[in-house]
């Protein structure tokens, strides 16, 4: 164990202890007297009595290490251990991840520091994991604490767990804590009076993995905005790592891909999120994912066990795993032997009274499965007995509807088998049998030599069925797969695809469910149903059964149905040609369900507008080129060439580049194993075209090579007909080229990247899913930058700058803030502009931060007025472009100033109180009294570019277009200017010089009053205007007090906007304020750094 760093004068222990190893920086000791043959003499004998009777530390631990000092006796302990075995993992830790490092130090004194603090780490690092996940709750508020105090962040941010590490600060290790809360990695250090405090959100992680180098043996890597950040000696490396992919990945997920189906508890609220239920999560993943089991299951215990596997005769060791509604095994190598026994399927449950400890289920279809030495066996089955009593009950109804025992010979049989009104109408429009059986019967009269091997494929699986079972309980073995790699008989691949995708415990957890959906969805007209009925005749249009209506009506069906269950998908091109091929093989509901299994298990995110499940998955192919064909990496200038190749062998799963025979071949294999089949056949298609491809000078010319080879695949076994087959109707000039058959390239895919695990691709996913989301996100803010810079004063580094500061100030908000609406309706299928929007709300923290006007004391009022002006249409949001508009009027800079321009921010202010205030009547009628369609259904091409006209005049006539100042917004007004001013340096010049402006503007208010008017008088509202004058905010208030009666008693005063302006250019001390320059840079640099504090205190 770990011991508290405590100084040892190593000159009096040479007698009793012994140096076993020793390099430059650690010693590791024995206890003289201990593992010595005869008891090492006369000393150990001595040494040996004295640990006898004096309780010492040697008594427990008769091995320890030391850290030394070079050129010192003084030596520290840092570890100790019971036995050799145990020592030497501590000894061997030390070897691998402190000696290179300690190398990188100048001094001695550096060395002895960070060890101390690594060794502390390590310490409360074993303190922390001896108790049950987060279970000492004294401990953990304690550095909650800590957690809180060092970076500031809002107590709703929830911290998730902690770990001792190191930060790499250039060639240096700072030894520090390392804090995972539900939106941030934060890490703090504080050594020898240096303070290293580091915040990283999630949502800007573009990368996340481990690496190792010559320096660090094992260490965490987290890119973020371009910067690289490297964490090193983790007590548990892969347990952190885990941990930070998923907090990384929900992060994301939360904010950037709102298009998933489900509604998830932890995306929905963040502050459920805790260690524990991170990692059962993580495990539940695994098991459904396995399984193929529905999402909702959640695995609920793992026993390690023997399952009696009958027709090999032994016991495989491996796993039982329990969850909700099924009980499932897999072998220690999970190719060797699988189950799942459904909670439905059960008849009963029972223990031996044997030493076997064993536990036997028999289910329907009088089958028996036997596990064997299972620990707490009795506790087991009471457990499972009592959840198979609850359960049976529940499903009795559903498994009459679908029976799947070893005895059916196909499990949909009997599911038309309801009594129910609306199924009888349900059975009179949707097919209950596959395309593929009513149009391509098998005629056994004439059987040739293909028929014959389709048959001998039959007789193969049904002795596989003689042995394994058959339906949802079978064994799945080596052997399995081995026939789905030869291509699944035409009759029984329905029935094995919705076996192995795991579709067939969908539908029977809900029977009568498509029904349903068909029902509800008949008559709806939207976009979706729209883009169907436009594809509807696109898809497999040289097969007959989408010649006619029945095809043609039944994938209408399927398509409209699936849109209306899983709206956030609705339609997207390429699910056409999916489910054509799925209905020729399925009976209509079970191509919904499989659909189902395809869309929201099975290739998750590849159906949605942006398609990222596909683009990630095309990453994971490219690093998997880049690994094992690294010729080809070399030989491609642009990795890019894969992607804009492969995304249509991923959406479709090959079917829209081979013909039908051989591509269903291929839908065999995923199904079985996942986008896995997927990728193994893409390497192999790129490894037995290498010569060619390498050969190839651009990329057209591997375009053409690899369609060259599609052409040119065929299946020589396929029964279908000669007119239905695609590849037999390649002209004769392409037939000269070799034929490649498909059953052999899926062989030798398998023998040659069947190495490549479920779990690296799913770790490869979760990767490269932050760096695909970050891409776009990227595109994004280019595409807003580009539109926005041509109207904003602004350069692109400073709008880039300003675009982040926006966007973090968003999310901000939605952190902490779960009501918040904007986030919740993000649309990425929206105009750039439009995605990413801001409240009142979050305007007025971004104002405080920015604006040069934000320390007086109106500066919430102006926040409010400048939003109301800027959200033209009055959905209380505004984007980027309205932003920074806002801002750049704002931040005046000091080349080529504009006097203009310079005062636009009165300009805004005096509008927004318009915005408010004034009717729209006015502006109506005129827009009404020009429109080019006055009500008559003609259109007026002249007025229309008259009126295209004027809006572009619009900028040029917009001060003479203003509406007169009445004579309250002017004494808000001037309220508003007397507050800008507080503090100026010029102050009192200031304040007279709108007192000057103000006394120009009555008088030459007052001479056209007595021109129109003789008999008015304009004692009252001069009165008024004379008090506010001086520098005194109070005296403004005074009048205004008295200003509403008279308001009733006085005539209304007002002024035209021209009017102020030139009375405003006249005073120099105006001009000056407004003219004064502001570092934009310095501004945005203090906005970035003080963000998220500056938000708190507000």
């Amino acid at each position: 164990m770990w011991l508290k760093p405590e100084e040892v004068l190593l000159k009096n222990a040479l007698k009793l202890w012994v140096m076993e190893r020793s390099n430059d920086y650690f010693v590791l000791q024995r206890r003289r007297g201990h593992g010595e043959d005869g008891g090492g003499g006369f000393t150990g004998l001595l040494v040996g009595t004295l640990d006898s009777v004096l309780d010492s530390t040697a008594k427990v631990a008769p091995f320890r290490i030391l850290h030394q000092t070079p050129d010192s006796q003084v030596y520290l302990s840092i570890a100790c251990g019971a036995n050799r075995e145990e020592i030497m993992k501590h000894w061997d830790w030390l070897e691998q991840n402190i000696m290179k490092t300690l190398s990188v130090f100048d001094s001695s004194e550096d060395i002895t520091n960070f060890v101390q603090g690594k060794i502390r780490g390590l310490i409360a690092e074993e303190g922390k994991h001896s108790f049950a996940k987060e279970d000492d709750p004294e401990k953990f508020r304690e550095t909650l604490l800590k957690f809180e105090k060092c970076f500031g962040l809002p107590e709703q941010e929830k911290l998730v767990t902690y770990y001792s590490c190191s930060y790499w600060k250039g060639r240096v290790p700072c030894q520090g804590w390392l804090y995972l809360s539900t939106n941030f990695l934060s890490f703090y250090s504080f050594l020898l009076g240096s303070e290293i405090k580091l915040i990283i959100s999630w949502d800007a992680v573009s990368k996340l993995e481990k690496t190792s180098n010559v320096i660090l043996t094992e260490s965490i890597h987290v890119c973020s905005q371009g910067d690289s950040h490297y964490f090193s000696m983790f007590l548990h490396i892969n347990q952190t790592y885990l941990l930070m992919e998923q907090l990384a990945n929900y992060a994301v997920k939360r904010l950037f891909d709102k298009e998933t189906f489900d509604n998830d508890p932890i995306l929905d609220d963040p502050r459920q999120i805790t260690k524990r239920g991170l990692e059962d999560r993580a495990h539940s993943e695994q098991y459904n994912a396995f399984f193929r089991l529905p999402k909702e299951e959640t695995l609920k215990e793992v026993h390690e066990c023997f399952l009696w596997v009958p027709f090999s005769h032994f016991n495989a060791h491996g796993k039982m795993c329990i969850s909700e509604n099924y009980i499932c095994f897999a072998s220690q190598d999970g190719n060797l032997c699988s189950v799942i026994i459904p909670f439905r399927e059960v008849l009963a449950i029972d223990k031996t009274h044997d030493s076997s400890k064993s536990v036997i289920i028999s289910i329907k279809g009088k089958t028996a499965f036997r596990f064997s030495e299972v620990i707490d066996f009795e506790q087991l089955v009471a457990k499972l007995r009592l959840k198979c009593g609850t359960t049976s009950n529940q499903y009795h109804d559903i498994s009459t509807e679908v029976p799947i025992s070893s005895h059916s010979t196909d499990p949909s049989d009997n599911i038309e088998v309801q009594s129910l009104p609306c199924q009888r109408e349900y059975s009179e429009t949707v097919n209950t049998e596959a395309l593929m059986t009513v149009y391509h019967p098998q005629n056994l009269e004439t059987l040739n030599s293909k028929m014959l091997k389709e048959k001998m494929k039959e007789q193969s699986w049904n002795i596989l069925f003689s042995e394994c079972g058959r339906g949802v309980t079978m064994f799945r073995t080596k052997k399995t797969r081995d026939l789905v790699i030869r291509g699944i008989p035409e009759t029984l691949r329905g029935e094995l695809w919705m076996l192995f995708s795991g579709a067939v415990n969908d539908m029977a957890a809900h029977p009568g469910y498509y029904a349903k959906v068909v029902e509800q969805s008949l008559g709806t007209c939207n976009l979706a149903t729209e883009e169907i009925e436009r594809d509807l005749r696109r898809s497999l249009p040289e097969h007959p059964a989408f010649q006619s209506d029945t095809g043609i009506s039944a994938l209408r069906r399927v398509l409209t149905a699936y849109a209306y269950r899983n709206p956030k998908i609705g339609y997207c091109q390429a699910m056409n040609i999916l489910t054509s091929v799925l209905l020729l093989y399925a009976k209509e509901e079970e191509a919904f369900w499989l659909l189902v299994a395809v869309c929201e298990r099975m290739l998750p995110d590849y159906f949605n507008r942006r398609i990222i499940g596909a683009l990630v998955d095309q990453a994971v192919f490219e690093e998997l080129i880049r690994d094992h064909l690294p010729q080809l990496t070399e030989h491609m200038t642009d990795m890019t060439f894969f992607s804009s190749v492969s995304l249509s062998w991923f959406l479709t799963l090959f079917i829209s580049v081979l013909p039908i025979e051989s591509a269903v071949n291929v839908v065999d294999c995923f199904f079985y194993d996942g986008i896995k089949a997927i990728l193994q056949l893409g390497l192999a298609i790129l490894d037995y075209n290498l010569d060619k491809l390498l050969a190839c000078k651009d990329d057209a010319e591997a375009v053409t090579t690899l369609n060259r080879f599609f052409d040119s695949i065929t299946n020589k076994d396929s029964p279908l007909p000669s007119s239905v087959q695609q590849g037999s109707n390649v002209s004769d000039e392409k037939s000269s080229h070799i034929r490649v058959d498909i059953t052999d390239l899926i062989r030798e895919s398998n023998e040659k990247y069947g190495n490549i695990h479920c779990e690296d691709i799913h770790s490869m996913r979760c990767r490269n899913r932050l760096y695909v989301i970050q891409t776009l996100e990227e595109t994004t803010k280019q595409n807003v930058l580009r539109v926005v810079s041509q109207d904003v004063k602004l350069s692109l580094h400073e709008l880039d700058e300003l675009y982040i500061i926006f966007k973090k100030e968003l999310f901000f908000s939605y952190y902490w803030c779960l009501s918040c609406p904007v986030l919740k309706h993000h649309d990425p299928s929206l105009p750039y502009l439009e995605q990413y929007q801001i409240d009142c709300q979050q305007f007025r923290v971004l104002y405080h931060l920015l604006s040069p006007w934000a320390p007086s004391a109106n500066r919430d009022s102006l926040a409010l007025w400048t939003f109301r002006l800027l959200d033209e249409n009055s959905d209380c949001l505004i984007n980027f472009k309205e932003f920074s508009s806002a801002i750049a009027y704002t931040e005046v800079k000091l080349k080529d100033p504009s006097k203009g321009d310079e005062l636009s921010e009165e300009e805004l202010l005096y509008f927004s109180q318009l915005h408010v205030s004034k009717p729209a009547g006015g502006k109506e009628a005129v827009s009404a009294k020009h429109s080019p369609e006055k009500g008559k259904g003609k259109i007026d091409i002249q007025a229309y570019l008259s009126q295209w006209q004027d809006e572009l005049c619009k900028k040029e006539e917009n001060i003479k277009d203003l509406p007169r100042m009445k004579q309250s917004q002017f004494i808000q007004f001037s309220k508003t200017l007397y507050n800008l001013f507080h503090g100026d340096p010029e102050e009192e010049l200031l304040y007279q010089a709108i007192a000057v402006v103000t006394s120009l503007l009555l008088r030459m208010e007052e001479v056209g009053r007595t021109l129109h008017s003789p008999t008015s008088s304009a004692k009252g509202f001069s009165g008024i205007v004379c008090a506010s004058r001086g520098p005194s905010e109070g005296k403004t208030e005074i009048p205004l007090e008295k200003d509403p009666s008279l308001l009733k008693e006085e005539p209304q005063w007002s002024f035209a906007f021209e009017q102020i302006l030139a009375s405003l250019l006249n005073e120099p001390a105006v001009v000056r304020f407004f003219e004064k320059p502001i570092d934009v840079k310095a501004k945005l640099e203090h906005a970035k750094t003080s963000q998220l504090s500056s938000r708190n205190k507000i």
